[in-house]
């Protein structure tokens, strides 16, 4: 049976009887993978450190002849991103955004660009670098790969271009906004001033560096927070167990 070799970002790891452990991870080329480590606990010559959550390693691994399982050969740790163990926060918003991409990305879907994002988001939050905006960046951009994005350029329900002038109205329902003549505010229809169209637009299209040099008021960011928990429950139908960390 063939090896494969890839840069792998892990994901969950569970202890399966005395000595094996059960790893999730992502890759850039096949995205969300499973695989059993075996005799891990016992002996950690084949994976010194490359096991830990929420690190990057080059992972080796092989089809099994049975079952979906892959069977993992051996790991490198390439980035430990230290700075998520030191901080608490940190370490809840990195298990956040794992648990957006796992409901995003099922098992085998590829995305090569969300492995990079998530790569980079975890980097900027070891390092401390605008930990209060990452999840930001992260969330937007990552909904917008995985077919959620929301639309800015017309009115969801006249379809009247959006021209950057004005309060618009965000819809949960149409993934998108309204103007003030076909749509009113409310808790659930958040008001939507130019400013926070334009961060929103920024935060779905731009790279993650690009996006990273925003500085952004605190009342955009509080209205981006809204729009995002609006959006995520309805598109996703559910209410992640980690959002807590990032409302």
């Amino acid at each position: 049976m063939n090896a494969y070799m890839s840069p792998a970002i892990i994901m969950r790891v569970k202890e399966v009887g005395e000595s094996d452990l059960l790893v999730t991870f992502f890759t850039a080329q096949k995205g969300r993978l499973s695989g059993v480590a075996k005799g891990a606990r016992k002996s950690r010559k084949r994976f010194v450190n490359a096991l830990d959550l929420f690190s990057l390693v080059s992972l080796e691994y092989a089809p099994r002849r049975q079952g979906n399982l892959l069977l993992l050969e051996s790991g490198k740790l390439l980035n430990a991103y230290p700075g998520l163990r030191a901080d608490f926060s940190a370490f809840s918003k990195a298990s956040y955004m794992i648990e957006l991409t796992e409901i995003l990305f099922p098992p085998g879907v590829s995305e090569p660009d969300m492995f990079d994002l998530l790569n980079l988001s975890l980097d900027a939050l070891s390092r401390g670098e605008k930990t209060h905006l990452v999840p930001l960046v992260f969330e937007f951009r990552a909904l917008s790969m995985g077919g959620f994005r929301i639309d800015t350029g017309r009115c969801a329900r006249c379809a009247r271009p959006y021209q950057g002038e004005g309060t618009a109205v965000f819809l949960p329902e149409t993934g998108g906004m309204a103007c003030l003549k076909c749509g009113r505010p409310s808790a659930l229809s958040p008001p939507l001033k130019p400013s926070v169209v334009k961060a929103i637009e920024t935060l779905q299209h731009r790279p993650f560096r690009e996006a990273m040099k925003e500085d952004l008021p605190e009342d955009t960011m509080k209205t981006l927070r809204v729009v995002l928990k609006l959006h995520r429950e309805y598109r996703l139908e559910r209410k992640l167990r980690t959002s807590k960390y990032v409302e």
